[in-house]
Formats: structure tokens, C-alpha cells, sequence
């Protein structure tokens, strides 16, 4: 473990690659938390099936990888349009009965509907790792460097779906009707709008990013019917950090992530990298609670 370490110190380099690598992943990880955000904020619902929509994304690229001979980077729009459907058909289901009901119930709720979503691929999939090949290589980058160049696509895609969403959500009349029931349902509702609606399509929105984000780890890394858990503890690590609301906050975070985990699997070896994840989230509650008792006792 410290001769991990000590490579740091004795190849420069190393950082740099451990360094670019985890901005790259730490993009992709904005997507699904972004999606978790809105979510959270808008419905006050806490999805545990983020990682399994982020899954599902991925196999829609596997599949028209290995059964259509289709090269997964067309998948990116049709795994958004065809999770933004699932979403929309989960929310009829499930998620509506649950909005504006306790903490719990929220968390039941999704933490049975992953379950459901994991076992169903598992049936259709199996539980083998999977990887879809974009057809991408390796290109050398500031000597030793490496670079794959998926990985500069899916940093590119992350942040022109982030952009198209920003754009949305301030100039589209949805976008607007989502902030204002965001901020107060019950004078939205008063004001005529469709707050249902508008909770049907933010989820379906969330299930949209997550299925995308899906297709470029499935580029990236691989995938496996029960991997959701991990991108789930992800989400909910950079939303905490980050707080409800604030998207330079969640973007920052995510790229903060990303890296940490490189420098972590590094270090400590790949095995610890969820450990890593886990411990973060631990902390970064630990240090909510402090901040909150503490602004307690200024308030008295």
C-alpha cells in the first residue's frame, strides 16, 4: 500500500493520469446525481433505483451492442428516450403514492422497486459482467500520459446533456412550472399547473439522465444486474455533499469524487474503492450533524 503511495512521488506522471482519469468519470457521475438532485428537490422523494436506471442504460447499449451490431454510441439517444418512458410507466406505479408521504415510505418504496429492476435483468441478462466496445482506443497524451478516447466522448456528452438541462429548466415552459413546484406545490397548483404532471416528467427527466450516464459506463467500465447500489451510494454522496439545489455544487462534487476514488483504488487497491465511497458518505453526514447543532446553538 505505501509503495502505491510512493509511486506518486517518484513518477509525476502518475498523478496526472490518476488525475484526468477521475475528471472524466467524476462527469459521468454528475448525470445520474444531477438526476437524483432533481428529484430529491422537486418530489421529495429519495430514489434508491438511481443506480439500477443507470444500469438499465447500459444494458439498452449492450443489447443493441450484441443482439443489433448497432455500436453504442447510437444508443445514447435511444436509452434516453426509451428510460424516459420506463420512468414515466414507474411513476404511474409506484412513485406517485408515495410523494408526500414519510421518509421511509419513499425509501421502501424505491429500495423494492431496485430490487425488481436488478432481478428482471438478471433474468434477461444473467448475472455475467458486460462491457459494449465503442470502437475507441487509447492515444498517448504528455509522454507516459494515456488517455481513452470514450472517456473524452462521455466527458463531452456529460456536459452538453448538463448544459441542454440547465438550458431547459430556465427558458421551456416545463422547466419554469418545474421550479415553481419545486419551490411551493401548493401555490403551483393554485396557479393551474399540472403539479402531476410535472412530477411525472421530472422523474421521467431523472430516469432519462440515468439511463445516458448508463450507456457511457457501460462504454467505460462494465456492467452487472446488482452494480446499481454502487451508482446509487455515488448519487446520494455528491447530493448530500453538494445540498438540494446547488448544480455547480453537484458538479463539483462529482469531479471531486471522481478523482478521489482513482487516487483511492490506487492507493488502497480497487477492492476498497466502494469502501472509499461508503466512508465518504459516513463523513460528510457526520459533519451535516455537526454544522446543524452548531447553527442550532447560534440560533439560541
Amino acid at each position: 500500500m505505501l509503495s502505491n503511495f510512493q509511486l506518486l512521488v517518484d513518477f509525476p506522471a502518475t498523478n496526472v493520469q490518476l488525475l484526468l482519469d477521475g475528471l472524466m468519470i467524476g462527469g459521468i457521475f454528475a448525470l445520474a446525481a444531477y438526476g437524483l438532485a432533481l428529484v430529491w428537490g422537486v418530489m421529495n422523494v429519495k430514489n434508491l433505483a438511481q443506480g439500477e436506471f443507470v444500469i438499465m442504460g447500459g444494458y439498452i447499449a449492450f443489447f443493441m451492442y450484441r443482439d443489433l451490431g448497432i455500436n453504442p454510441l447510437w444508443a445514447l439517444p435511444v436509452a434516453g428516450i426509451v428510460m424516459f418512458g420506463i420512468g414515466w410507466l414507474l411513476y404511474g406505479l409506484v412513485i406517485r403514492w408515495v410523494i408526500g408521504r414519510d421518509l421511509f415510505t419513499s425509501l421502501l418504496a424505491t429500495f423494492g422497486m431496485a430490487i425488481v429492476i436488478s432481478q428482471l435483468l438478471n433474468l434477461v441478462f444473467g448475472p455475467d459482467v458486460q462491457t459494449a466496445n465503442s470502437g475507441l482506443g487509447t492515444r498517448l497524451f504528455l509522454g507516459s500520459v494515456t488517455i481513452q478516447e470514450i472517456r473524452v466522448v462521455s466527458l463531452v456528452v456529460a456536459g452538453g446533456l448538463a448544459l441542454m438541462v440547465i438550458l431547459f429548466m430556465k427558458n421551456s415552459r416545463m422547466g419554469q412550472a418545474i421550479r415553481a413546484t419545486a419551490q411551493d406545490p401548493r401555490a403551483a397548483k393554485i396557479m393551474g399547473i399540472d403539479t402531476d404532471r410535472v412530477y411525472a416528467f421530472t422523474y421521467s427527466l431523472n430516469a432519462a439522465i440515468c439511463g445516458v450516464a448508463g450507456v457511457l459506463i457501460s462504454m467505460i467500465w462494465v456492467i452487472q444486474p446488482f452494480y446499481g447500489i454502487a451508482h446509487s451510494i455515488r448519487s446520494f454522496v455528491i447530493v448530500v455533499a453538494a445540498g438540494l439545489g446547488n448544480l455547480p455544487g453537484v458538479i463539483v462534487s462529482a469531479l471531486g469524487l471522481g478523482v478521489l476514488e482513482q487516487y483511492g483504488g490506487f492507493g488502497f487497491g480497487t477492492e476498497f474503492q466502494q469502501a472509499i465511497v461508503v466512508g465518504l458518505l459516513v463523513l460528510v453526514l457526520v459533519i451535516r450533524q455537526i454544522m446543524q447543532a452548531r447553527h442550532r446553538q447560534v440560533v439560541q
